[in-house]
């Protein structure tokens, strides 16, 4: 069917199913839940005007639909600066220094799951790897275009011929770019994790525990679900430590001021068990605390990130308090 001449009702039909692909793309770009959704309706708004353009014998419906979700992206980049997390920008803190708040630092944002209906049939092309909070937060150490030669090539599988053809460039070029992205996250230690993780049952199962021990405030017991270096980091403060006796003093100073009553409501982010934490005001009421998103491997829990922002929590639609 030529897209060219269809109505805007079967238009929209054609091009909705990429519609999760696309949004995760453009959070990969990103780094913003915010800002991907716009790009999106920005792409279909775009498609939509140039449908008489799109040619079939050239390119698939999909690849086109990247060249100009890719492009909106490195437009909107040119004004945006990079999204990083705390342990990207500052040296490693001690866990009993107050914290620091990052001022004009404009943070990484976690990606609900739930905009992108994942395990659903709408979303087989969604590499949920990619989705992680660590590597999203590596892509902000490359330059805009790096980082879309990156994505293309190695997340989404584009071949080089393809991914020149998205970004109106020659195949030499997409291969430099490629390239110095490689160089640029070696030689700034970060590289994709190639771990083999738990399943997402027992990523869940990890978590789970965490929340009972959480809910005791017993410390010994999160600590034994920790890996021995585990990060954690809390934007928009800069603080941010590693390792597990690091993890258990800052624990003890988090139930010292905020006291044992909790409550918790599990989602998930960035394709990584989470939750949002509820701490007993003085209502009685369980005011929402913070948003928790965890790295878990086959030896425990190596990475949470905790995000204290208003921004954040409308974005997973999370209550701002629970009943007692």
């Amino acid at each position: 069917m030529n897209v060219a001449t269809v109505t805007a009702e079967e238009f929209d039909r054609r091009i909705e199913p990429y519609r999760s692909e696309l949004l995760a793309h453009c959070y990969r770009m990103l780094g913003s839940v915010h800002d991907a959704e716009d790009l999106v309706q920005e792409t279909y708004l775009r498609a939509w005007r140039a449908k008489g353009q799109y040619d079939e014998s050239r390119s698939s419906l999909r690849t086109w639909l990247y060249r100009i979700a890719t492009n909106a992206c490195l437009t909107a980049l040119e004004s945006r600066s990079r999204r990083p997390l705390p342990s990207g920008v500052v040296a490693e803190s001690d866990p009993r220094r107050p914290f620091v708040h990052g001022g004009e630092i404009t943070w990484l944002q976690p990606l609900p799951d739930s905009l992108l209906r994942l395990g659903g049939p709408e979303t087989p092309t969604i590499d949920r790897g990619s989705l992680r909070l660590a590597f999203v937060a590596a892509m902000q150490h490359l330059s805009a275009r790096q980082r879309a030669a990156l994505i293309l090539r190695e997340v989404l599988d584009f071949s080089a011929v393809e991914a020149a053809d998205i970004l109106s460039t020659t195949t030499a070029s997409v291969n430099s770019s490629l390239q110095r992205a490689r160089a640029r996250l070696k030689e700034a230690g970060i590289l994709e994790e190639q771990v083999a993780e738990p399943s997402e049952a027992e990523q869940r199962a990890w978590v789970d525990k965490y929340m009972t021990a959480f809910e005791k405030a017993d410390i010994e017991g999160l600590k034994r679900l920790l890996t021995e270096d585990v990060l954690m980091e809390m934007p928009p403060m800069v603080n941010w430590f590693v390792g597990r006796e690091n993890y258990g003093v800052f624990m003890d100073l988090v139930f010292a001021k905020n006291g044992s009553q909790w409550r918790f409501l599990p989602v998930g982010a960035n394709s990584q068990p989470a939750f949002a934490a509820y701490n007993r005001g003085p209502s009685g009421a369980f005011e929402l605390h913070t948003l928790q998103v965890f790295t878990v491997t086959k030896n425990g829990i190596s990475r949470n990130s905790v995000f204290r922002d208003a921004k954040v929590f409308a974005s997973f639609k999370l209550p701002a308090e629970l009943e007692a």
